[in-house]
């Protein structure tokens, strides 16, 4: 007789038998850079060849879809109708990593090969997209395998998603989203993301903070001029820079212009956040806790507000620094964002902030070509407790509720166009170098979002919860 333990019993010993670490080591050896156009061949063959043949092996149909904003990068929508009269599960991921950074990685790793390395915290699987998301999207689908196979059915729908330009801010995602509304339409969105919040036990997150990139840029003159001769003559537009920056977020962290952050955190999301105590693993960087907005507790800095950061600044040659006053000044600077501001204002208060301050010849545009917007399922939907009582049943473990990713992902576009309630379970950890060099995950979470993705999906066919969606 089929049964969830059942079920779960089967996709340990998947795990234990090494199939999972295989499965994602032919992943990873695909180059999915979508910020490289030398990949675009690679971001198709991830589609067309691992993921198509996966999903048809379990009764899926697969079509790929261009992508009306990026040519390089098409979107894959798999599709399995057990009945038309059932609800309609939801899966996202997506398959393009930021690039490798062949050359940088330790002890002389490939980004693109994945490697095994026992460490003092134990071991870790080391190679580009592990955890950005490769792992994760392969970890729901195969769960859900492991559920078909148990019991033959699934009990509803699915429409799973691949694209292959998150690294990019998703653009052409929302245009193709509301272009095929109708097609995507479903009841309830469950997919994998970012990292969990302690690898002591799982948590749900419920939609994201938005990320919008932003290029100040300031050019004086043609060349750069012997400082010998022309300093205190010639203004430097690195010093004018950084003060104009400076004006707008404080040597603290705290962002100084009202316009930039929300005015309160709402009852029910502080409410959530009490709950959530912020603190450094054994990875992870050591937290400062004099900066950023002054009075937030650490969940509410990260989960519940507003944060302005500067990713970069160049001025002159870093490389081949010459005494020379330099010509120009470029900073790409980021603002992550809650639902409670309004992300359309940001570029236009900056510019008038900038003028009003006497900065008048900096210019300030988009560095990115779209923006991941902010969006956040209310923490009392019904779907919310459903899936917490799911997990705590397979881990045995007290799930934590975050309303809201501190990062950001699409989930605006899957919650507010198309229209359903998202709920986002995640299998990496903090620690795990995303986005930069010795990009990794921990075997044990890999295992243990195998396990409690297998239940997610098999109490799923028991019976979907109440589904009312209520954004914000």
């Amino acid at each position: 007789m089929a049964t969830r333990e059942a079920a779960i019993k089967a996709v340990t010993r998947y795990y234990d038998a090494g199939e999972f670490r295989t499965e994602l080591a032919e992943r990873v050896a695909v180059r999915t850079s979508s910020r490289e156009e030398q990949y675009q061949k690679e971001l198709r063959r991830y589609l067309d060849e691992l993921m198509r043949s996966r999903f048809e092996a379990t009764g899926f149909s697969v079509d790929l879809h261009p992508n009306q904003l990026l040519e390089r990068a098409p979107f894959l929508v798999a599709k399995r109708v057990e009945d038309p009269a059932l609800p309609t599960l939801f899966c996202y991921g997506h398959g393009d990593t930021v690039p490798g950074e062949d050359g940088r990685w330790s002890d002389g790793r490939d980004p693109w090969i994945l490697s095994v390395a026992q460490t003092p915290s134990g071991e870790r699987w080391y190679g580009r997209g592990t955890a950005d998301n490769k792992a994760q999207h392969a970890i729901n689908m195969e769960a859900m395998r492991h559920v078909l196979e148990a019991r033959g059915s699934l009990g509803y729908n699915v429409t799973f998603l691949i694209e292959t330009a998150e690294e990019m801010g998703s653009p052409g995602l929302a245009e193709f989203c509301r272009e095929n509304r109708e097609m995507l339409a479903a009841d309830l969105l469950i997919a994998s993301d970012g990292p969990r919040f302690s690898t002591d036990g799982p948590d749900i997150k419920l939609g994201t903070r938005g990320g919008l990139n932003l290029r100040f840029r300031l050019d004086y003159r043609e060349g750069g001029h012997h400082s010998g001769n022309w300093g205190g003559l010639l203004a430097n537009p690195a010093i004018v820079l950084m003060h104009a920056l400076t004006t707008l977020v404080s040597r603290t962290g705290e962002i100084l212009h009202p316009g930039l952050k929300p005015d309160s955190i709402k009852p029910s999301v502080r409410d959530a956040l009490a709950k959530v105590t912020v603190t450094s693993g054994a990875d992870d960087p050591d937290i400062d806790p004099w900066w950023g907005e002054p009075g937030l507790s650490g969940a509410e800095k990260v989960f519940g507000w507003n944060t302005f950061e500067v990713l970069s600044f160049i001025t002159g040659d870093p490389e081949r620094p010459q005494n020379a006053v330099p010509p120009f000044a470029e900073a790409i600077c980021q603002i992550r964002f809650v639902v409670d501001t309004d992300p359309d204002t940001f570029l236009p208060l900056i510019r008038q902030h900038l003028e009003d301050e006497g900065f008048s010849g900096i210019t300030v545009e988009p560095a990115r070509m779209s923006m991941l917007r902010a969006s956040r399922l209310d923490p009392e939907h019904p779907a919310v407790d459903w899936a917490v009582r799911s997990i705590e049943k397979t881990t045995g473990k007290a799930v934590t509720i975050i309303p809201n990713a501190g990062g950001s992902l699409p989930n605006d576009i899957f919650l507010n166009i198309i229209g359903m309630p998202t709920i986002w379970v995640p299998h990496s950890y903090t620690g795990c170098s995303q986005h930069a060099p010795d990009e990794h995950v921990l075997p044990h979470l890999m295992k243990e979002g195998l396990q409690m993705m297998t239940g997610l999906f098999w109490d799923l066919g028991e019976g979907f919860p109440a589904m009312e969606h209520q954004p914000r």
